[in-house]
């Protein structure tokens, strides 16, 4: 197990130059490679700098790196014009697209003793570890995993071998994951690297993924001073150690402690990153443990203009709406499409205040009827955008008409909490 390189801090700014000096250094310690895939996000992760990496990687490896595969997970193939602004050069050729519903194969089993150990008894099914047939099949010598640690609502800290197994993994096991960390609490996970989903995923990588060449490359970005996003650590290594590094430094950089409650926010949804409820509701998820009760959160989101990324899930957020947990999982046991269909229903849940504070999305393209059938409220979006305008708001306590707001500008990059209720 191996650490090729670990450099960051809370207020490290890493250069483009210095990104690929110690990229390549770490290359030159893994040694030649002659087939290489690389595994990045995809454009709902454009902040992550994997583009750039992945771009660098192309031009370290040349014609030895030949596939290039997005980690879509449910999320929606990119589009030429995504992939040449978040991958630069690197030749559209090597592009291929993860078909999480068909192109998957299983490595093994995680028995559902395990899961009902670190559930704590929520549930009890076992869990396979699934990963694009390309990792296992394509005949590489090296498979890159690139993306960015950060806060998240599914698995306490995004990436590592979520890049994988979610990333590139099939309907089964991004069903099973994401309602294992829904019914267990994601209050009690997000900005935590060690939670259940994390301790399903590590027991794949150590009992089934171990035959797989796979190096990490893990980033933590955050904002400086101006408002800029700035490269705050690289690190990379082909075993958790990487992980946990720059997780202990995510925490620091994109984990903000509030010593007050918010009583409005509002977040802006980036219309280049954010056309879904699926990926907007990062402004619930991401804000909910900085609320107070009876809090009003209002999401300005020019381009959402459905709810689900997949047409099936799209359906189901439409019928059942963010209804809050225990409706939600009295659906799952009604209905056997949400039941077959797990990650809908930890969405809904995920996506729901529970009835303790109001969200009102202002949509480009959807309808008052849409949007409160799904149970947020609606607010016009040229309207709430005239009041509170991203372009003269500053993020965190804003004053707006004698009233204070706290302003978030891409909820992706970070976590919001009142320290008070923020437990350990």
């Amino acid at each position: 197990m191996s650490l090729y390189f670990a450099a960051g801090s809370p207020t490290t700014e890493m250069s483009a130059e210095e990104l690929r000096l110690n990229l390549f250094t770490a290359l030159d310690a893994i040694g030649k490679k002659n087939k290489v895939l690389a595994v990045p996000p995809d454009f709902t992760r454009f902040h992550s700098q994997a583009g750039v990496i992945t771009e660098l990687a192309w031009k370290y490896y040349g014609g030895r790196l030949t596939d290039v595969l997005p980690a879509l997970g449910t999320h929606k193939s990119m589009t030429d014009g995504e992939i040449a602004t978040m991958y630069g050069a690197t030749p559209r050729s090597l592009f291929r697209v993860h078909d999480w519903r068909n192109d998957v194969v299983t490595l093994g089993e995680v028995p559902g003793s395990f899961l009902y150990e670190v559930s704590e008894g929520k549930v009890d099914y076992s869990w396979p570890a699934q990963v694009n047939k390309l990792l296992r099949d394509g005949g590489h010598d090296l498979i890159l995993s690139i993306g960015q640690v950060v806060p998240h609502e599914v698995v306490g800290m995004a990436n590592y071998n979520k890049n994988i197994f979610v990333g590139t993994g099939g309907s089964i096991g991004i069903h099973r994951s994401h309602f294992l960390g829904a019914v267990y609490g994601m209050e009690r996970m997000m900005g935590r690297a060690d939670t259940p989903v994390r301790r399903v995923l590590n027991y794949a990588s150590d009992h089934f993924a171990t035959d797989l060449p796979i190096v990490y490359v893990q980033t933590v970005v955050g904002k400086n001073a101006e408002g800029k996003l700035a490269l705050r650590g690289l690190y990379i290594g082909d075993d958790v150690e990487c992980f946990n590094l720059a997780a202990e430094l995510a925490v620091q950089v994109n984990f903000q402690m509030l010593d007050r409650e918010i009583k409005k926010a509002v977040v802006f949804l980036d219309p280049h990153e954010f056309r879904s409820t699926w990926l907007g509701n990062k402004s619930v998820y991401r804000t909910r443990m900085a609320l107070a009760d009876n809090a009003e959160l209002i999401v300005l989101a020019p381009a959402v203009h459905e709810f689900g990324e997949d047409a099936a899930i799209d359906k189901l957020i439409r019928k059942y709406g963010y209804c809050g947990t225990p409706k939600t999982l009295e659906y799952v046991k009604e209905d056997p499409a949400l039941a077959g269909n797990l990650s809908a229903a930890a969405h809904l849940i995920h996506g729901s205040s529970e009835g303790r504070f109001t969200i009102r999305y202002c949509p480009g393209h959807l309808t008052r009827e849409e949007v409160e059938s799904v149970h947020f409220k609606y607010g016009d979006l040229s309207t709430y955008t005239a009041k509170y305008n991203p372009e003269r708001l500053k993020d965190g306590w804003n004053t707006v008409d004698g009233e204070e707001i706290f302003y978030i500008s891409n909820p992706g990059l970070g976590l919001w909490a009142y320290r008070g209720r923020f437990k350990d």
